[in-house]
């Protein structure tokens, strides 16, 4: 198990998932095994990893955590190469039918999972000229998620998360060392807000933090996903960044200079909670 001290060795996967299960499986199983070749301790799937498509789609590429196809395979991933997978996220079935959450699963180096995260904030948004309604199949989830894994503390979002830093700084003061927000970013708001808003999510919690993405064609209908899958250091320093193809990155995460930003800029001592007031009808 490592230590937070050490050095970790991290890998995203970029992915063009489609509607066909079994090829982004087999896609998927050969982009881990690269990154774990690469070295790679850890490894971040991005979102929706295992199927893209429309509302019908979703529910037939619906799994339930407990017996579903892709689930086991993450399992037998980490298990396999002795790494921490964080699952970027599949649409799960849950039980009782409804809509479906967006979910993502986490693994640890024996197989074990030990954390699921189900997004909480739903990309209903027109951009782009280009209209996307999540919430017409996806279910919010509600839970705000840490998870621990090899040694170190792993804070879980998912896309859209990204544009809204209550968050992060909740996963930060709980003790995350690692922020995961596996993507699908729409190109409209890629090119002006994926790069800036990651950088601020690091640099305003100190944490380092990956960013795995879908890129190319994933939908049908609509314009080409981003892609730039990214990591990013705890100063905003971009270290590894993905081109426009199905790729992998890497990293090493060097988690003393992560504590020695912390002690040199104490932002996160010197919060003022006493101060901070929200809004009529902002509730905390």
């Amino acid at each position: 198990m490592l230590a937070v001290s050490d050095q970790i060795r991290l890998g995203c996967v970029q992915m063009t998932s489609r509607a066909d299960k079994a090829a982004n499986l087999a896609q998927a199983e050969r982009l881990v095994a690269r990154a774990a070749r690469e070295g790679a301790d850890v490894v971040v799937l991005p979102e929706k990893w295992n199927g893209i498509g429309t509302a019908d789609d979703y529910r037939a590429l619906a799994e339930p955590l407990d017996s579903g196809a892709s689930v086991a395979a993450m399992a037998e991933w980490a298990r396999r190469h002795g790494i921490v997978l964080v699952g970027g996220s599949i649409t799960e079935l849950p039980v009782g039918g409804g809509k479906l959450p967006n979910t993502c699963c986490v693994f640890d180096r024996d197989g074990t999972r030990v954390a699921v995260y189900r997004k909480v904030h739903l990309f209903d948004v027109d951009a782009g000229g280009v209209t996307y309604r999540e919430s017409d199949s996806d279910a919010a989830g509600s839970e705000i998620v840490v998870a621990e894994a090899g040694g170190l503390r792993i804070g879980l979002s998912i896309c859209y998360d990204v544009r809204f830093p209550e968050l992060y700084r909740i996963l930060a003061l709980r003790g995350a060392r690692l922020l995961t927000v596996p993507a699908n970013f729409a190109p409209a708001t890629g090119k002006d807000h994926w790069e800036p808003l990651l950088r601020a999510r690091a640099i305003e919690n100190q944490c380092w933090l990956a960013a795995p993405a879908q890129v190319g064609q994933v939908f049908p209908d609509k314009p080409p996903a981003y892609g730039r899958s990214l990591i990013v250091d705890p100063w905003g320093v971009v270290v590894a960044q993905a081109g426009d193809e199905e790729t992998v990155i890497v990293a090493s995460l060097d988690m003393a200079r992560q504590d020695a930003i912390r002690e040199r800029l104490p932002a996160l001592g010197h919060r003022r909670p006493d101060a901070y007031r929200w809004p009529a009808g902002g509730a905390a």
